[in-house]
This record gives C-alpha cells, sequence and structure tokens, in this order.
C-alpha cells in the first residue's frame, strides 16, 4: 500500500473517530488512530463545551495530565486539541485494550473540571515477528504419536483484529498445531506429531511455521523450523518442582545467582544429558536472565521494582534424544529504596491575606514515591518558626495551610521550603521553595505619639492661626496607613468645638477658628480622632487640652466715684483737716489676669497738686498738708489707673473735691459749674480747627496737582515725540534626539531520538511438555474512599445563580466491584449539593439562593462511602465565605424626624445627627447622606443647612432668625457605597425656637430729639392720680415678650410710681406746693428673657395748676445745648465730606502714579538709545541730496533686560527699524520745506550695525550729546532708522504727525 493511501485511510479514521465523540454526565471522549502527525487534530473542545475560543483564553484554560507525558496540547486561539507528541499505542498501552488517554481541562471564574478521554484506536502497523527465524528440533524416530513440541510464540505488538490470528505450518505430513488460549489472551502452540517418524526414510525435515494477523492488509511472519530425527529416545527429561520460587533485590548486580533448577532423564548416555533453556517466547525475559547447563537462573539485565513486582519464567529441559520437560520459575522483586520522592506543585497562592482564617489552604501538591511500603511512605516538613503547617489531605495529596494568626507588620513574606522523604534506609528526599506575601488588611489603628496633649495660644489671635500639630502613627501599609484627622463633636459652654478650633485632616494641624478670650473662656478640651483609610476604617481618640493666656487687653474699669454725665459729685474736706486726710478711695478692677491685673494709682492733675495725693496701690486719696483758709474751694484731681501689662493700660477718673465746712458754701461755688457747656465748647473748637486743616490740605493738594500737570504739558509740548516700540523676542531653538531599538530573532532547532530493544536469545529442541496455573485473587473491603480537593473556591457572591460550582474533588477507591463503588453526601439544611460530574470526579454546586445577611459562611462537610460490607468512609470539611454584593437600601431609624434648635446660632453649629443602617458590608454599607435639593421662599436648601456626608450631622449654615423664619422642612438621602449605589429618602422638619434677642420698644411717650413734651399734674391731684402710660412691645415670642415696667429714675421718687404690668404712671402721695414744678422721671422697661433686655424712655413731668407757669418754669430748658448739638452735627458732617474729597484726591493720584509707573516700565525701558550727532553742511538751494557715510558698531546681548545706551539730550530722533532694509533717512523739517507737502528733499545716511548673541552688556558707550538729535536702535527689525528733526513750527501744529515719546 503506498504512502497516499495509507495517510487517506488515517484521515478517513480519524474524521469517524471525531464523529464518534460523546459526552456522558460532563465526560467528553475522542477516539483517534495511533500514530497521528505531529499538530493533527483531535477535536474542537471549545465547540464541545459549549464555549467560543475567547472565553478560554479568558477562563485561563490548561490541561492536567498529572504525571504522564504530554502527547495532547490545547490551541486556546482556535479552541481545539492538537497532537503534541505522535502517540504509539504499542508503547503507550502495551496489550491493555482499550487504550486510553485520561486528562482534565480546568476553567477559571467561574472554577469548572472536565474529564476528557481519548481512546487510541489501533492501525496494524507491526506484523508478527518469532524471536528467531529458526528453529532446530532433534526428535526421536520412536516419539510416539502426539509428543508434543512447543514452539516459539509469534509477538504482534497490534491488538484485536490487527493482532496475532492464526498460525500455519506446513507441509504438515508429519506434524499438526495444536493452539492454546491463554488467560491473558495470547495462544500457546504446540507441534503435534501426528505421524510416525522414520529416520531411514527422512531423516530431516523442513517446516515453516507462519503466523498471520487479522489486519488489513493482512500482515504475517515466518519462522523456519528444522526438525532432525534422532535414534530411539523413550524417556524425557523430568523436573524435580513443577514450579520453582525465589526473590531478588531490584537493582542486584548482573551474574547474580537467582535459583537453580533440576530435571533429571531416566535415559542414559547421551540421551540422559539434560540442557535447560528458558522458553522462547519470553522475549523480554530472556533479555534479563539466562539459564546455564547446569541449571543454574543467573541475573542477566538490571531489574527494577518499580517496573515488574514479579517474573514467571517457563524452563525447558531437553535430553539429548529431543525429549523434554518444562517447568516455570516464579522470581519475587524485592524493593529497595531507590526512588526520591517527586514533588509536584499543583496549584499555590502568591499571595494571602494577614486576616485568612487558620487553616487556610494557600498551596496544594502531590508528592510520589514509586517505591513500595516504607520504602514509599513519604512524610512532608516545611521550614520552622512560621505560622504554615502542611497537611495530608488524601492520598499523596498534601496541602500548605495557615497554623497560626499572619501579621504583615511583623512578617511581609515568607520563603516556605517544602522537604518530602521517604521512609527507606538510607532516607531520600526532595524539596521545593516557595516564597508567600502577606497581603496587609487594616488591623492596627493609627496610634497618637502621646496619650494626651496640652496646647497653649494667646488670646486675640487671628482666626486661622495654627496652634500646634499632633501626629499619628498607623503601622499597616499604604492605604490602610493614611491616616486622617477628625474633630470629634463635643460642646464647650453649649457652642460647638468646631467654632472655636478645626483639625487639618491631612497634617493634624490644628487651627483656631475664632479670636479667643481669656475673659470669656480660659481652657477647654476636645477630641481628636486619627481614622486610617482602611474598609472599614479604624481609629482611636486623644485628649487635647487648650489652654488660653492672658493678654493684656483690658484696661482697668473705674467702680467709684462713678461718672455721670451731667450730675455733679464731690467730695468734702473740712477746712480743718490735718495731714493724712482720707477724701475718697478710687476702687478700680482689671478683668485680666496675673500681673496684667496689677493696678498701680498715680494723680496725673490736680487743682493744687501740693493738697493730695494718691496711694500707689490702693488708690486712697489723702491729703499732704494741712489745709488753710487759702485753699479754694473747688478741687479737680484726675487720678490715671494703670495696669501692669506690657504694653501697660490705664484709665482715668475724674475726682470733685470741695473744701469746706459746710454745705451751703459748696452750693454756692459749684452753682457755675457749666460742665456740659464747657464740653461742648471743647468740642467745638476741635471740630472747627480739625475741618481747618483738612480744608486747608485739600486745597493746597489740588493746588500742587495743577502746577505740576501744566509744568509737565508745556515739557511734553517742548521736548517729546511719539516712537513706535517694537519689543525683541530672541530666537529659540530646540534639538530632539531618538533612538530606536532593532527585535533580534533567533531559531533554534531541536532533534530528539528513540531506541529500540532486540534479543538474542536462542533455543534448544527436545521433547517438552507445559502446564498453566490461575490464581483469582477475591477482593474484600479494606479500602476507604480517598477525597482528593482538586480546586475550591474560598468565597462565593451571593448573587450567585443556582449550579454554581464552588468545590470540585475527585474521589477514588481502589477495591473492585461494589467495594469500590462510592457516593458523597454533604450535611443538610444548607443551600448547596454534591453532583457526581464524570468518572470519579464530584461538584460542589450551589443549590439555592444565598443571602449573606442570613448566612455569611458555611461549613460544609462532606462524606463519601463506599457499598462495601462493612462500608468505609472518608469526609472533608470545607469553609465557604458568602461575600457581598448591595442588595441592601440603606435604612433610617425613623420614618421622618424632627430637630429643634435657638436661633442666632453660630454658623456652623451642628443641630442634630440623622442615622442610617445598612445591611450590607464593607463598602456596601459605607452610608453617605446626601442633602436633596429644594428651596425655602426661593432660596435653596443648602444655604440653610448643609448634611455632613460621613456622619449625617445636620449643620446650620447661617445664622436664624425666628422672627424672619420659624420652621422648614428638608429631605436628606442616605447613599450606600455599592455599585450601583441603593437609596433612601427621609423628611426632616426643622423648628426654630425663640431667643430673647430683641430689647423691647417703646411706643410712647414718643422721644424726640429736641422739643420738650411734659405731662401735666394739677397741684390738687390725690394719691393714684394717671399722669400717663408707658406703651411698648417687643417681637418675641413667649416669656420673652412678657414686659415688666420700673421707676428708674425720678426727681421725687416719693411722688409717682409705675405699674409692674401695665406701664401706667401714677401719683403715690398727694401733691403739695413743695414740690418743684420740673419733674423727670426715667422708666426702664424690661422682658422676661434669660438674659433679659430693656429700654428706658424719660417722662417730663409738670407739676403746675396752668400752663403760663409751667412755660415760665420750662423756656430755660437746654436751648443753649439745643443749638450746640446742631452746630456740633454740621460741623463733623463738614469734616467728614472735605475729609473724604482729600483722600480720594490722594488715593486718584497714587494710582495714576502707579499705572504710568507701569506703562513706562512696559513700553519704554527695553529701547536703546543712541545718541546721534548730525552732520555738519550746507545746502544752498535744496536742491540736492548730500549723502554722509557714518560707521557705527554697536553690540547687543539677546537676554539682557537693559540697554546701555544713555538718552541724548535732544529734540530728534533717529529711529533703526531692523524689519527694513538698514537704510537711515533724514528728513529736515524746516518750515519752509515741511510747509510743501509734496517737498522730495531728503537725506540719506547709511549706517553699520553689528550685534553680539553671548554678550551680557553693550560695548558701545556714548556720551550725552548737547545736540537735539537722538539715534533710537529696534532691535526687534532689520534696520532702518529715521531721523525727525522736530521744530518748533512744525510742534506748533495741531495736527502735526510726529509724536511726543517721553
Amino acid at each position: 500500500m503506498s504512502e497516499a493511501e495509507e495517510t487517506m485511510r488515517r484521515q478517513v479514521l480519524l474524521f469517524i473517530s471525531v464523529l464518534s465523540l460523546s459526552s456522558v454526565l460532563g465526560q467528553i471522549s475522542y477516539s483517534i488512530p495511533e500514530e497521528m502527525a505531529k499538530g493533527s487534530l483531535v477535536g474542537n473542545i471549545a465547540q464541545d463545551l459549549g464555549l467560543d475560543a475567547k472565553r478560554l483564553s479568558s477562563r485561563k484554560a490548561r490541561i492536567f495530565t498529572g504525571d504522564s507525558a504530554e502527547y495532547i496540547e490545547l490551541n486556546k486561539q482556535r479552541g481545539v486539541l492538537l497532537i503534541k507528541e505522535k502517540i504509539d499505542r504499542e508503547s503507550l498501552c502495551g496489550k491493555t485494550t482499550p487504550c486510553a488517554l485520561h486528562f482534565q481541562i480546568t476553567l477559571e471564574n467561574p472554577m469548572e473540571l472536565f474529564p476528557i478521554t481519548l481512546d487510541i484506536t489501533d492501525v496494524n502497523d507491526n506484523s508478527p515477528v518469532f524471536q528467531k527465524d529458526e528453529r532446530r528440533f532433534e526428535i526421536s524416530e520412536n516419539a510416539v504419536i502426539g509428543s508434543k513440541f512447543m514452539l516459539e510464540k509469534a509477538v504482534d505488538s497490534d491488538i484485536g483484529l490487527n493482532g496475532l490470528q492464526s498460525y500455519t505450518l506446513k507441509p504438515s505430513d508429519n506434524f499438526m498445531l495444536k493452539l492454546h488460549n491463554k488467560f491473558d489472551g495470547s495462544k500457546k502452540v504446540e507441534m503435534i506429531l501426528q505421524k510416525p517418524l522414520d529416520r531411514e526414510k527422512q531423516e530431516h525435515i523442513s517446516l515453516i511455521l507462519t503466523a498471520v494477523d487479522g489486519g488489513e492488509p493482512q500482515l504475517s511472519g515466518t519462522m523456519q523450523i528444522h526438525v532432525t530425527v534422532l535414534d530411539a529416545n523413550d524417556n524425557a527429561p523430568v523436573f524435580t518442582k513443577p514450579v520453582y520460587k525465589a526473590s531478588i533485590t531490584e537493582n542486584s548486580l548482573k551474574g547474580t545467582l537467582i535459583t537453580k533448577v533440576s530435571a533429571s532423564d531416566a535415559d542414559k548416555g547421551s540421551n540422559g544429558e539434560v540442557t535447560y533453556a528458558i522458553g522462547d517466547s519470553m522475549h523480554s525475559v530472556s533479555m534479563l536472565f539466562h539459564i546455564t547447563d547446569e541449571g543454574e537462573l543467573i541475573l542477566n539485565g538490571p531489574i527494577d521494582y518499580e517496573k515488574a513486582k514479579n517474573y514467571e519464567i517457563d524452563i525447558e529441559a531437553t535430553d539429548q534424544g529431543g525429549f523434554s520437560d518444562s517447568s516455570k520459575v516464579i522470581i519475587d522483586i524485592i524493593d529497595i529504596n531507590d526512588n526520591s520522592p517527586t514533588i509536584n506543585m499543583i496549584s499555590k497562592s502568591v499571595s494571602v491575606q494577614e486576616d485568612s482564617p487558620i487553616n487556610t489552604v494557600v498551596a496544594m501538591m502531590s508528592v510520589n514515591d514509586p517505591d513500595s511500603e516504607t520504602n514509599g511512605q513519604v512524610h512532608c516538613i516545611i521550614s520552622e518558626n512560621i505560622p504554615l503547617a502542611i497537611k495530608s489531605t488524601s492520598g499523596h495529596f498534601y496541602s500548605i495551610v495557615t497554623e497560626d494568626e499572619l501579621d504583615r507588620e511583623r512578617a511581609s513574606e515568607y520563603n516556605i521550603s517544602v522537604t518530602c522523604s521517604d521512609e527507606g534506609v538510607p532516607s531520600l528526599s526532595s524539596s521545593v521553595t516557595l516564597t508567600l506575601k502577606i497581603l496587609d488588611v487594616n488591623d492596627n489603628a493609627p496610634v497618637f505619639e502621646k496619650t494626651s496633649y496640652e496646647a497653649y495660644i494667646v488670646e486675640n489671635n487671628t482666626p486661622g492661626f495654627s496652634i500646634f500639630t499632633m501626629k499619628a502613627i498607623d503601622a499597616d501599609w499604604n492605604q490602610n496607613a493614611r491616616v486622617s484627622y477628625i474633630l470629634e463633636d463635643s460642646y464647650v459652654n453649649g457652642v460647638p468645638v468646631s467654632s472655636y478650633v478645626s483639625v487639618s485632616a491631612d497634617s493634624g494641624v490644628i487651627h483656631a477658628v475664632r479670636s479667643f478670650d481669656y475673659e470669656q473662656i480660659k481652657d477647654f478640651q476636645f477630641l481628636v480622632k486619627a481614622q486610617d483609610g482602611g474598609s472599614p476604617p479604624l481609629s482611636s481618640n486623644v485628649s487635647v487640652n487648650m489652654l488660653i493666656q492672658d493678654q493684656n487687653d483690658n484696661a482697668p474699669q473705674v467702680l467709684y466715684p462713678v461718672q455721670s454725665g451731667g450730675s455733679l459729685v464731690a467730695e468734702m474736706v473740712p477746712r480743718s483737716a490735718d495731714v493724712g486726710y482720707l477724701v475718697t478711695k478710687v476702687v478700680a478692677v482689671d478683668v485680666d489676669s496675673g500681673q496684667n491685673a496689677w493696678l498701680s494709682y498715680k494723680l496725673q492733675k490736680a487743682t493744687e497738686r501740693a493738697l493730695f495725693e494718691v496711694g500707689l496701690q490702693n488708690g486712697e486719696i489723702r491729703t499732704i498738708r494741712q489745709v488753710t483758709d487759702k485753699d479754694v474751694v473747688k478741687q479737680r484731681l484726675t487720678v490715671i489707673v494703670e495696669d501692669n501689662g506690657q504694653p501697660s493700660r490705664s484709665a482715668t477718673v475724674n475726682v470733685n473735691v470741695a473744701v469746706a465746712d459746710s454745705f451751703p458754701e459748696v452750693l454756692s461755688e459749684f452753682t457755675d459749674f457749666t460742665h456740659d457747656k464747657e464740653y461742648n465748647d471743647n468740642l467745638t473748637f476741635y471740630l472747627v480747627l480739625a475741618l481747618a486743616v483738612v480744608s486747608f490740605l485739600f486745597i493746597t493738594c489740588l493746588v500742587v496737582i495743577i502746577s505740576v500737570k501744566i509744568y509737565r504739558w508745556r515739557e511734553s509740548r517742548l521736548y517729546h515725540s511719539s516712537l513706535p516700540v517694537i519689543p525683541y523676542y530672541p530666537p529659540r531653538y530646540s534639538d530632539t534626539l531618538g533612538s530606536g531599538t532593532l527585535p533580534h530573532v533567533y531559531n533554534y532547532e531541536v532533534c530528539r531520538t528513540t531506541d529500540s530493544r532486540k534479543s538474542d536469545f536462542g533455543r534448544a529442541g527436545g521433547l517438552s511438555d507445559s502446564s498453566k496455573v490461575i490464581i483469582d485473587i477475591i477482593d474484600i473491603n479494606d479500602n476507604s474512599p480517598t477525597i482528593n480537593m482538586f480546586s475550591k473556591s474560598a468565597t462565593v457572591q451571593e448573587d450567585s445563580p443556582p449550579n454554581t460550582v464552588v468545590a470540585i474533588m475527585s474521589v477514588s477507591d481502589p477495591d473492585s466491584e461494589t467495594n469500590g463503588h462510592v457516593h458523597c453526601d454533604i450535611n443538610d439544611n444548607i443551600p448547596f449539593a454534591i453532583k457526581l460530574t464524570s468518572g470519579s470526579f464530584y461538584s460542589l454546586v450551589t443549590d439555592g439562593d444565598l443571602d449573606r445577611e442570613r448566612a455569611s459562611e458555611y461549613n460544609i462537610s462532606v462524606t463519601c462511602s463506599d457499598e462495601g460490607v462493612p462500608s468505609l468512609s472518608s469526609n472533608v470539611t470545607l469553609t465557604l465565605q458568602i461575600s457581598d454584593v448591595n442588595d441592601n437600601a440603606p435604612v433610617f431609624e425613623k420614618t421622618s424626624y424632627e430637630a429643634y434648635f435657638v436661633e442666632n446660632n453660630t454658623p456652623g453649629i451642628s443641630i442634630f445627627t440623622l442615622k442610617a443602617r445598612d445591611s450590607d458590608w464593607n463598602q456596601n454599607s459605607r452610608v453617605s447622606y446626601i442633602l436633596q435639593d429644594s428651596s425655602i421662599n426661593g432660596v435653596p436648601i443648602s444655604s440653610y443647612v448643609s448634611v455632613s456626608a460621613d456622619s449625617g450631622v445636620i449643620h446650620a449654615v447661617r445664622s436664624f432668625d425666628y422672627e424672619q423664619i420659624k420652621d422648614f422642612q428638608l429631605c436628606v438621602k442616605a447613599q450606600d457605597g455599592g455599585s450601583p449605589p441603593l437609596s433612601s429618602n427621609v423628611t426632616v422638619k426643622i423648628l426654630i425656637q425663640d431667643q430673647n434677642d430683641n430689647a423691647p420698644q417703646v411706643l410712647y411717650p414718643v422721644q424726640s430729639g429736641g422739643s420738650l413734651v411734659a405731662e401735666m399734674v394739677p397741684r390738687s391731684a390725690d394719691v393714684g392720680y394717671l399722669v400717663t402710660k408707658v406703651v411698648a412691645v417687643d417681637v418675641d415670642s413667649g416669656q420673652n415678650a412678657w414686659l415688666s415696667y420700673k421707676l428708674q429714675k425720678a426727681t421725687d421718687r416719693a411722688l409717682f410710681e409705675v405699674g409692674l404690668q401695665n406701664g401706667e404712671i401714677r401719683t403715690i402721695r398727694q401733691v403739695t406746693d413743695k414740690d418743684v414744678v420740673k419733674q423727670r422721671l426715667t422708666v426702664i422697661v424690661e422682658d422676661n428673657g434669660q438674659p433679659s433686655r430693656s429700654a428706658t424712655v424719660n417722662v417730663n413731668v409738670a407739676v403746675a395748676d396752668s400752663f403760663p407757669e409751667v412755660l415760665s418754669e420750662f423756656t430755660d430748658f437746654t436751648h443753649e445745648k439745643e443749638y450746640n448739638d446742631n452746630l456740633t452735627f454740621y460741623l463733623v458732617l463738614a469734616l467728614a465730606v472735605v475729609s473724604f474729597l482729600f483722600i480720594t484726591c490722594v488715593v486718584v493720584i497714587i494710582s495714576v502714579k502707579i499705572y504710568r509707573w507701569r506703562e513706562s516700565r512696559l513700553y519704554h525701558s527695553s529701547l536703546p538709545v543712541i545718541p546721534y550727532y548730525p552732520p555738519r553742511y550746507s545746502d544752498t538751494l535744496g536742491s540736492g541730496t548730500l549723502p554722509h557715510v557714518y560707521n557705527y558698531e554697536v553690540c547687543r546681548t539677546t537676554d539682557s533686560r537693559k540697554s546701555d545706551f544713555g538718552r541724548a539730550g535732544s529734540q530728534n530722533i533717529l529711529i533703526m527699524d531692523p524689519s527694513m532694509t538698514g537704510t537711515m533717512q533724514r528728513m529736515q523739517n524746516e518750515k519752509s520745506i515741511l510747509d510743501e507737502p509734496d517737498s522730495p528733499l531728503e537725506h540719506v545716511y547709511n549706517y553699520e550695525v553689528c550685534r553680539t548673541t553671548d554678550s551680557r552688556k553693550s560695548d558701545c558707550k556714548f556720551g550725552r550729546a548737547g545736540s537735539q538729535n537722538i539715534l533710537i536702535m529696534d532691535p526687534s527689525s532689520t534696520g532702518t532708522m529715521q531721523r525727525i528733526q522736530t521744530e518748533k513750527n512744525i510742534l506748533d501744529e495741531p495736527d502735526s504727525p510726529i509724536e511726543h515719546h517721553g
């Protein structure tokens, strides 16, 4: 058959095998012929699994084959299985049928396992082969009919129809074939003598033994049999034992004696000589053993217990006459410890969280030792002093688990060395090392550097002043170690502490929110919370004691003598007073503390300083000499009271002292005491003086401004013209470099070889016989099921659908039949089930809806039992955490809220706190509070209140006024941190409580400025006479608006009283003629608030019977005072107006100056000025041009901010424009020429200009010219300069195009 036909036949077989793919209980099977080329298609695994190729890649599909060779590979891009190595069924399975490869395909996210079975079908690629090409027999001619001669079996590596099917022997005149079936399916071949031999007729017989298989095409093999007919020999050799047993240790040396067999022949002579041989059909055995003529069985090759545990050898004994006998030698191989354990890492975690529970699996491995008994018993250990342990899970599977609590702060990484040793002598071991990183969890709260803090701040500080810094350290890592500082809510004297201090969330700096007053608050305490950025966050608190230090900010207050506005209070000193007489005592206090409150008293002024002194410490005013008759009656002392602060503060008090022996004398002297008049005269004088000074300054300022303006106008008309200024910007250059890399490709060619084994053992002829022993082993149930946890999930989301795989395990029981039939169960009342997927693989899947809020963890116990008697079982327990999903919205503690707070609150005050709870966990349960948009009277609600997103605290944004708004409603949304977020709303009603913040308002009697209103009381008025009624209101509400009336002052308190509740003023006694006409009452109206507020009203009462009497008494009533008040008012008004005009003028002048200075800096400072000296020449008729060439060397820099060119004093300007060609024109603007608009007269001058780019300064040093010509070079242009001569007659023209430039 040609190679092309063979290829076509294999493709057809592959197509048929793919069509035979089947899937039973999740198991996928393929069937392919052997010897397929590398890269051949096995099957479309993605299609068969119901997945696309992209999902195979995204779910990290891989093939797990265990320890077996990898013949199949997975192409993730195409989703197909391909041949990785050519498969030879005979080398893979031998005679085992069916021949199958078993492997698993695993997927992740979610975790799934699919067992795959690949059946390898046989191809007739091996012919039957005899070990030897020929066989020789020497048979006695007297051999009886029916004598048996064992022939060598042909070996055909193929199986089934492709294997050995039949034998033929030709010619068949004397012999026939007889086949015996063996329990392993092979055939024992015997050649039977069917016709007596006659040496005289035929001494040599040649036969051909043909072995034929059943393949297509049919293959065969032949062996030549040569029979030599011997002389008569009628006794065959006989073994002493039908079966011999021996044992030998593996890896024994070549030539080791195993055992000795013996056979005897009753014949004598050469017919009795026996030779021994190993059965020719045992090719593999004949390579390992050989037998001597003496019957000694010798080891001829290496033996390995792991490949074969025993050997059964057929031994043939043949005499010289050709008779033979056969026996069997059973050799047991004794295992020695020659294999070290093999560690195969199935799965391992690169990292594990530090809060992982004990027994968390971090790695899974299988450990195999092919040795037997104690030599193959393995135990594994890991490195010491680490919180990990290794445990045997089932069979040869091991898991590395956490044995103790992990702490990343103590050790962030572990190098785990696993050593597995067998129990052989000497013990062999293998080791592997893996690195495990410990992931941080938020298990450490921030720790402050101190347990408590004390901070000091001086009063009257600036709001926002930094007081001090606190520091907290978190031992965690990254986000978990990021510390934020939060001021805990508390109150100081009923005011939130947040209105006193604030804490920087990032730096921990404590700032003062307000300016502190030591006299109001001396110290206070608050708590600061340090919170990390973990989830959930951890925190710790620290107490801060804030101490306010006093500053000398209060002047002393004089308590006595009381200073009254118009009343006169005088201390009397009798003229008989001696030295040290106590006149009075000045009493003062200072609300500061410490040395700031230590007061000293000094006499500042006195009418007669030699008469009185003041005690420095006690303020006592005493006489320092004897009072005489010469001392004036009126003495006025001014006492200054100073504290001891830095700087010191003081207060003064005037003390009137009357030196007299009787009151009438004092009264006569003090009647002209015109205090009010003196005060008003002084005030008027100072106001007039101030008005005069300010007016003078204002007028002077105006005159100066006008003068300067006129001067500058004239100067600008004479000397200045306009020049266009173009700034120059030096060019910039950039240089870019790049580099690249060239990829290099390397090809490697790999060559592999395979070896073949051959045998050269021969065989002797003779008569023989053979027998067979079949031993059946009866199984008992002595093995419990072995559970191997192939893969498991530590967590599963609560919204996972039913049948989500959470664990995959394989269960095996080496027993047979019912003893090996296994069924698995899990504990009841949990939403999980265990299902058989394929073969011995089970999946643990969800069987119902999961709810983390109902159960956040399940301990699943899996029990697997066989069906033997008695039944044996194994169990394993795994813990499964239920991961949270955002399926619960936040729920407020109440369906609605009402909150109360008092008006006139401090902005930022905490009103009250909302609280909502979320049943979810971690980020999904983190609630944020959001103020819903709404408006109150057209104003957004956010301008009234705010809600803290984290704490739910509602703060007042503004200060509320009960009289303007009494209540309002708002809506707050609580939203969790899930994705997508869930939320719920609640309504909050804010009720504002009234505070006593409004004083009573008096409606009657009306208080007028200068007019006099008096109530008349007739002298005949009796007790209880109603004089008038004080009417007042209070806009507050409740008890804050309850008013009471009291008489504060009166000319005669014994004459009038005021009704406490109604404000009625009545007489309390009979009016008499002695009562003065002018009565002045001061009534105070108080509300009932805490603290109370009040208003006062003055009531003038005239006690008279007629109006003329009243008028005569009231005519001298403060006419002068009224006049002085009006004069003072107008003087103050005039002073304010003039001062405003003066200040406005000064501000305008300064602004103009600054603006012009900035303008000159922007536009004029960068222009280089070159003095120009005009040529001296004469031009008679103006009809020609006279060129004069001047060479100038100009050096400039591109980075200099200033020019070295000086300013010339001329009025002619030459401008060089670098954008032009380099020609300078001279325009002579003489009167006669310039009057002609078309005058062609031009004077051209050429200048050579040189510039440098690296010089910091210019080398061109021009002196100041005395002329009126200036040369200006503008480096932003190309070099053209124009000269314009500005003559007087041109500048006088208002439309002249020449502009003055200062």
